[in-house]
């Protein structure tokens, strides 16, 4: 794992990722995090994702950009053994996780993919192109929030 990260390319390689067709928004954030934090972590963590997409499963409900963005939250803060609902994992995580959807709500008004894509054509360019900008959005704000709990280097940010 490296404690150095460019913000912006996390952002840059997760809208890259959705937008040539690689993944959707939950698997580009979880294969952008994998390959800019250089994380030591089975392929099968992106594939986690894969049911988040179209609002869970096509049902057009949470965004699945936001989704994506709390299983990583998990992965760096959530825990990994049964325990209290009081250990400093769970709180800490759900803290975090609420910060994150709770930025995505604060701008867009609200988590739900219907609503925030209501009266575009699926097909269209424009959805796809929100969908984008959503995917890259959250996986920016992921990484910041990252390397804020982590106390890493986010190297865009660095003054010479």
């Amino acid at each position: 794992m490296t404690k150095e990260i460019s913000v912006k390319k996390v952002r840059s390689d997760a809208e890259g990722l959705f937008r040539e067709g690689k993944y959707y928004c939950s698997e580009a954030i979880a294969a952008s995090i994998k390959h800019n934090f250089k994380l030591d972590m089975p392929d099968e963590m992106i594939a986690m994702a894969s049911g988040f997409p179209v609002g869970i499963g096509k049902s057009k409900c949470v965004c699945g950009a936001v989704s994506g963005g709390i299983l990583m939250l998990g992965y760096f803060f959530g825990r990994t053994s049964g325990s209290s609902p009081q250990d400093p994992r769970s709180i800490k995580t759900l803290e975090l996780a609420n910060e994150l959807q709770q930025s995505f709500k604060d701008k867009h008004k609200v988590l739900c993919c219907s609503l925030l894509t209501k009266g575009m054509n699926m097909a269209s360019g424009e959805h796809k192109g929100q969908c984008v900008s959503l995917t890259g959005e959250i996986a920016e704000n992921l990484s910041r929030i990252i390397v804020r709990e982590l106390d890493y280097i986010n190297i865009d940010e660095v003054k010479v």
